[in-house]
């Protein structure tokens, strides 16, 4: 499979080149743009390239902090269907964060 990513991304990927970005290297960082930032073009890209297990487990255990709260809300409940309880000021921008 070709490892280049859609120049429709680009938009989501503001901050990097996307000639130069790997889908499987930069996993982390293309599934939690695209979740929080993509268009449902988007979205659907990323369920046809990632297994869903792959988008839970990176969006549940690597948390980025680059969502809005309804972002999270979407995402966490609506497309990954997560039942447990992540902290949300991990994930939500508007939230300070933690110095701990």
């Amino acid at each position: 499979m070709n490892n280049k990513l859609p120049k429709t991304l680009q938009a989501v990927l503001w901050s990097r080149d996307i000639n130069r970005l790997n889908f499987q290297s930069s996993k982390n960082y293309v599934i939690h743009q695209v979740l929080a930032y993509g268009t449902w073009e988007h979205i659907n890209w990323l369920f046809k390239t990632y297994k869903p297990e792959i988008i839970k487990d990176v969006f549940s255990s690597q948390p980025e902090k680059d969502y809005s709260e309804k972002s999270y809300n979407f995402a966490k409940n609506i497309l990954l269907e997560i039942d447990s309880d992540l902290d949300k000021t991990k994930y939500v921008k508007t939230f300070p964060r933690s110095i701990r």
